[in-house]
C-alpha cells in the first residue's frame, strides 16, 4: 500500500524565482522553499504553472528542482511537474526528478496538437517508465491544456501501478468525485473552491494562490477536517475576494502575488518572465490592498 498520507493537506505551487536581471535565481528559490516549510504546508508542487515552466528551458527547470530538494528533501512532500512539449525531454526531466528523490512526478497532457487518448496515455506512461520508482500524478487542466481527462483515459492510466491520482484543475467539482470513484487520490486545483473540492473527496489541494496566504488555506483545511464548516466557508469566501482583487490589475497574477509576498515580509521572488505582463504603477496599490486584506483575514481566522 502506497503512503498516501504524505499527500494530504495544503501543497502550494512554487513560484518561479528570478534575479533582478530575469535569470532563474537559485538563492531566491531556496529562500522561498524554506519560507514555505516554515509556514507549515504539507508539500510543494514544483515547476508547474506557478513555476512558469512553459517559459523555462529544461536546464533551468532541473536547477530549480535541485535547489528545492537541497532545502526540502525529507522535510515536506515534493511533487515535480515534468511535462515538456515533447516526450524525450519530459522523460529526461522525469529521470532527473527521480534521481533527486522527489515523492511524485506530474504532467499535463500534450498541448497544441489534439491527440487521441491512446497517444496521451503513451506520453504519460513513457515518462512514468523513465521514473520507475516514483509516483505519477495526472494534471487535469482542460482550460489551458485544451483536452479534458475522461473516465476511460483515467481507467487506462490506473493500469500503471505508479499512477496514484489526479491534480484536478477543471472547474466542476463533480470531476473530483468521478476520479475518486475510480480509485485515484485527487487534489483540488481551483483555489476558489477548495472547500467544495475537499467535501467532494479531494485529499488536499495544490494551488497557485496558496503562497500568498498559506495560513488561511492551512486553517481552511483544518476546519474542514474538524467539521467546522461555517468557519471554513467564511475563510474560503474571504480567500475568493482576495483572489478577485489580485486579478483586477494590469500585470499577471503571479507578478501580483510576488509583490504581495514582499509587502507581507516574505521572500523576494523577482518578477515574471515575458510574455507574462509585469506590474505597472497602478498595480502597486492593488497589491497593497491585497496585503492588507490578507493581514486582516489572518488576524480574524488564525
Amino acid at each position: 500500500m502506497k503512503n498516501i498520507k504524505k499527500y494530504e493537506g495544503i501543497i502550494p505551487a512554487l513560484y518561479a524565482c528570478y534575479d533582478d536581471n530575469g535569470a532563474v535565481s537559485i538563492e531566491r528559490t531556496k529562500a522561498l522553499t524554506q519560507w514555505f516549510i516554515d509556514q507549515g504546508v504539507q508539500g510543494l508542487y514544483v515547476g508547474g504553472s506557478s513555476g512558469e515552466c512553459i517559459y523555462q528551458n529544461k536546464e533551468e527547470r532541473k536547477a530549480v528542482l535541485e535547489a528545492v530538494m537541497e532545502v526540502a528533501k525529507g522535510k515536506i512532500t515534493i511533487i515535480a511537474h515534468i511535462a515538456c512539449n515533447n516526450t524525450a525531454e519530459s522523460c529526461e526531466l522525469a529521470a532527473h526528478a527521480e534521481s533527486l528523490g522527489v515523492d511524485a512526478i506530474a504532467s499535463i497532457p500534450p498541448i497544441y496538437f489534439k491527440l487521441p487518448p491512446y497517444a496521451i496515455a503513451k506520453y504519460w506512461n513513457d515518462m512514468s517508465a523513465a521514473a520507475p520508482n516514483t509516483d505519477f500524478i495526472i494534471y487535469n487542466i482542460p482550460q489551458l491544456a485544451g483536452v479534458s481527462l475522461s473516465v476511460p483515459l483515467l481507467k487506462e492510466m490506473l493500469k500503471n501501478p505508479r499512477v496514484i491520482g489526479v491534480k484536478n484543475s477543471s472547474m466542476p467539482t463533480q470531476d473530483i468525485q468521478m476520479w475518486a470513484d475510480e480509485g485515484a487520490i485527487v487534489f483540488n486545483g481551483p483555489d476558489e473552491q477548495l472547500i467544495s473540492g475537499l467535501v467532494m473527496g479531494a485529499v488536499g489541494g495544490i494551488g497557485g494562490t496558496y503562497g500568498a496566504m498559506p495560513e488561511l488555506y492551512v486553517e481552511l483545511y483544518r476546519c474542514v477536517k474538524a467539521g467546522e464548516m461555517a468557519k471554513a466557508l467564511d475563510i474560503q469566501n474571504d480567500c475568493c475576494r482576495i483572489i478577485y482583487k489580485m486579478c483586477s490589475g494590469h500585470g499577471n497574477m503571479y507578478g501580483m502575488i510576488k509583490q504581495i509576498l514582499r509587502l507581507l515580509g516574505g521572500p523576494d521572488c523577482g518578477s515574471v518572465r515575458a510574455p507574462l505582463a509585469e506590474l505597472i504603477e497602478s498595480d502597486l496599490a492593488i497589491a497593497a490592498e491585497c496585503a492588507e486584506m490578507i493581514k486582516a483575514a489572518v488576524a480574524k481566522y488564525c
